[in-house]
């Protein structure tokens, strides 16, 4: 049984650490406008972040197998704090560019943390452990949005990073207190083999294939609303400042019920079902947003709905990929979130398209057709593991005929 100060503090520190990644979000056009960069290529800082965060979980995130987590954990925060710090002393759109792209990198201390939490758990309560973190994570996306918004309205955007750096050297110090020390899985194996052992996993298992595909199509979708909401809502009819934008994150604060609530089915044994369900909810989403994104209580209701489907499809993938290698947890976390942040990179930079050719209905298009092709890949891997299903009765003799027989 894990204890209740340290899943409080793997999900605090979830929280936190990937906020960074999101502060940009409601200052994108704040930051257009004070390096005088039109909307489309400041949807590229966006799309930078997303792509760094999945480098940053391919090359370093499966040293998490390999390396002590705790202390692993330090450094990465150490790192991070040194890019925001970038973030903040930038001094062209070049620069922005470059240090949004490392913060990206450098911010996959969530990444290890969330095996950590799995890896401490034990197996009847792994699901509901993992909710629980990732409620903190998806409370972190969301506030940040709200903080940064509210930070950049009075304070400027630079403020918001050099508060972020600040921050991370606190939890640091926190997390060096409260967090155990763990023992590596595989610490036999060197830097180049653990990278390698990623491609065999990929191959071997194809509940780790099925969960990155998914994966990256309900988070392709939800990065391409909120990397252009900024511009939406500073525009007609809402001429929104950036504190306003931000508080839109706190209306998908009942996503994070939705990550407990994923949690728990996935103990009960039906996380598949709950994925479907999820990218079910997230394209009802986007035909409210489409149909009534012009009003407020459209935005909300679309926000609620993207939020409650993205996280339940999340946490349901994570549940059923953690159970399948449990010496190889930080590894299959790498390929998932890998797949998933080149889906958000997609969603973010087919979004800023989106909105520069049709405006708010190209963007609520972009984010359907990503959403439908997971459906559609959900509903091909579902009817694919039936026949293996009905194949593997047939081989060994256990079809219907011998069952009445």
């Amino acid at each position: 049984m894990i204890e209740r100060r340290t899943l409080a503090a793997l999900a605090v520190g979830c929280g936190l650490a990937v906020a960074n990644n999101y502060y940009a979000q409601p200052l994108l056009a704040e930051m257009g406008r004070y390096f005088g960069v039109p909307d489309r290529r400041m949807g590229l800082v966006a799309m930078l972040s997303q792509v760094g965060y999945a480098v940053g979980m391919l090359l370093l995130v499966p040293l998490g197998d390999r390396l002590e987590r705790r202390s692993y954990v330090l450094i990465m925060l150490g790192a991070v704090t040194v890019a925001l710090l970038g973030v903040a002393a930038a001094p062209s759109f070049a620069w922005l560019a470059a240090a949004s792209l490392a913060v990206g990198v450098t911010t996959i201390a969530p990444q290890l943390l969330i095996p950590f939490a799995a890896h401490l758990a034990a197996p009847s309560e792994r699901g509901k452990v993992v909710g629980t973190v990732m409620s903190g994570l998806l409370i972190g996306i969301l506030a940040a949005r709200t903080v940064s918004g509210v930070v950049g309205e009075y304070l400027g955007w630079r403020a918001m990073y050099a508060l972020a750096a600040a921050v991370m050297v606190l939890l640091g110090l926190v997390l060096r207190v409260l967090l155990p020390k763990s023992e590596p899985s595989a610490s036999g194996l060197s830097y180049a083999a653990l990278l390698m052992s990623i491609g065999g996993l990929l191959r071997d298992e194809p509940v780790l294939r099925q969960s990155c595909l998914l994966g990256a199509a309900s988070f392709g979708a939800f990065s391409a609303f909120w990397a252009t909401l900024s511009f939406h809502l500073a525009g007609p009819p809402f001429h929104y400042p950036s504190g306003v934008v931000g508080l839109f994150g706190l209306v998908g604060i009942a996503g994070a019920l939705a990550a407990s609530a994923a949690g728990r089915l996935a103990d009960r044994g039906s996380p598949r079902r709950t994925i479907g369900v999820g990218l079910a909810c997230v394209l009802l989403a986007y035909a409210v947003l489409y149909g009534a994104g012009q009003t407020l209580w459209g935005l909300v209701a679309g926000v609620v709905l993207l939020d409650l489907g993205v996280q339940a499809a999340h946490i349901s993938n994570q549940s059923r990929i953690y159970a399948v290698r449990p010496e190889a947890r930080s590894r299959m976390n790498t390929a998932y979130m890998v797949a998933y942040f080149v889906g958000g990179a997609a969603g973010s930079y087919g979004g800023a398209w989106g909105w520069s050719v049709a405006g708010w209905g190209g963007v609520c298009l972009v984010g359907a057709a990503m959403t439908a092709l997971g459906l559609l890949a959900f509903v091909a891997t579902a009817r694919a593991r039936h026949r293996v299903e009905r194949a593997e009765e047939w081989r060994y003799g256990c079809g219907c005929s011998d069952r009445g027989a």
